[in-house]
């Protein structure tokens, strides 16, 4: 197809989430996916040579325009972003649902030693975390694994980016490095079941969703569209004219 590349690139500059290759293909038919993905690392080692003040990146499954963020004290400047907020108590169920997917409650809370069930009905409400279905054990309790959001938000191609217990160790990494949120000191005296923001107040427990599985490979799959969080360093696109 005759100017693929910059077809892709004006694509790529109006989407508000990452475009993955089936998506890309469904819009540039009858252009192949190997057409597609060579125009895509073009681009990409067109902008890295370039070093200017955005990147092309692979981003939860799939590319989306970055600043980069070495300029996010001038962006923060300009658009003046509300981080998102997460307590540590919600950073620590966050990251051990991310090691440990597919999860259980019972587990996180044997981890963590203190009971989680508001913390993560705050998370699935953020759309961080999302119900894979249920155990088939006594009480069929509810699987829980991250959302393309979260991959999104930490700005992780896939799970397999996730910092190691060796890189954390080595270079102090840690989830939150990776973002960027902003960590909050649990209020003194808070439990389990105050987390975030304290003005909001998590619903009831999800409903299963049709069908069930207990496999880790689905756990990057997208609980539903939701809005795109505001970042500065690493944020998800260029400004628009």
């Amino acid at each position: 197809m005759e100017n693929l590349k910059s077809i892709i690139e004006s694509l790529l500059f109006v989407s508000d989430e990452p475009l993955s290759i089936e998506r890309l293909k469904t819009v540039l038919s009858p252009a192949t996916a190997n057409d597609i993905r060579g125009a895509l690392h073009l681009l990409a080692q067109e902008y890295e040579v370039r070093q200017g003040g955005f990147q092309l990146k692979e981003i939860a499954g799939g590319y989306q325009f970055r600043t980069r963020p070495e300029f996010s004290e001038w962006i923060t400047k300009l658009v003046q972003p509300r981080a998102p907020r997460l307590s540590k108590a919600a950073l620590e169920t966050l990251a051990i649902i991310a090691y440990k997917q597919p999860v259980i409650r019972s587990d996180v809370e044997y981890i963590r030693g203190v009971d989680c069930g508001g913390v993560i009905r705050v998370l699935l409400e953020r759309n961080l975390i999302r119900v894979l279905g249920r155990r088939e054990i006594p009480g069929r309790p509810l699987i829980y694994a991250t959302t393309k959001r979260f991959l999104e938000v930490f700005d992780l191609k896939d799970l397999k980016d996730l910092p190691t217990p060796q890189e954390i160790e080595e270079m102090g990494q840690t989830l939150a490095d990776r973002s960027n949120i902003l960590i909050e000191d649990d209020a003194p005296g808070a439990t389990a079941e105050s987390e975030l923001e304290p003005e909001e107040s998590p619903s009831d427990e999800p409903i299963e969703p049709a069908g069930n599985t207990d496999s880790a490979a689905e756990a990057t799959e997208s609980a539903g569209s939701a809005e795109p969080a505001d970042t500065v360093a690493g944020s998800r696109h260029c400004p628009r004219a």
